[in-house]
């Protein structure tokens, strides 16, 4: 709702301006009126849009963590909020204002580790194996669901993209602070239930 609210008042208040400029008689439609309308009109494209790139170096990369959050909560993995404390339990948590890649990844890194734990409690050794093969053998042992293991895969790779260095924007680590948790809270269940 808050950035429903944001959209809003970006939206009306780039729009006021180019009003403004464009009202008043000596001033013609430029280039001024026309960024400004785009600035108005780009709250509203960017869920449109899987990735926008703005002068002075601002990238919008966030749809895929969206969609990946609906899929793995259709696919049971994440925990109720109700689970979930208002206190950083994790590091990629307290690092993810500073540092978005580093947030990501360290994300990636826990989701990892809880994926270990599950093999070995299933007697799978996993020491060699990479987070892809993983969740290979974990669905091929009907450990999780093919679905579970396909989302799981899905969002690994986007995680993946922060550890390789590629940008990442603020919402996307405010992303990893909010539902990671539910995410790893989600894994620890199925780690509990063996």
């Amino acid at each position: 709702m808050a950035i429903k609210k944001l959209q809003i008042i970006i939206s009306a208040i780039a729009s006021l301006i180019a009003l403004s400029h464009i009202i008043w008689p000596n001033i013609a439609i430029d280039a001024v009126t026309l960024t400004l309308l785009m600035i108005a009109a780009l709250p509203w494209l960017v869920p449109l849009f899987k990735s926008v790139e703005l002068p002075g170096g601002w990238k919008f990369e966030f749809q895929e963590l969206k969609k990946a959050e609906k899929k793995i909560e259709k696919a049971g993995l994440l925990a109720s909020i109700t689970v979930i404390g208002k206190t950083p339990e994790y590091s990629f948590q307290m690092v993810a204002e500073e540092d978005p890649k580093l947030a990501l990844a360290g994300l990636r890194i826990e989701i990892e580790k809880r994926l270990k734990d599950i093999a070995g409690i299933n007697k799978i050794h996993s020491s060699r194996l990479g987070i892809g093969a993983l969740l290979r053998v974990l669905s091929q042992n009907k450990i999780l669901s093919g679905e579970e293991s396909s989302v799981l895969a899905d969002m690994v790779g986007m995680l993946n993209n922060a550890v390789h260095g590629m940008d990442v924007d603020y919402r996307a680590a405010q992303w990893a602070i909010e539902v990671g948790p539910r995410i790893l809270k989600g894994l620890d269940e199925k780690i509990r239930k063996k």
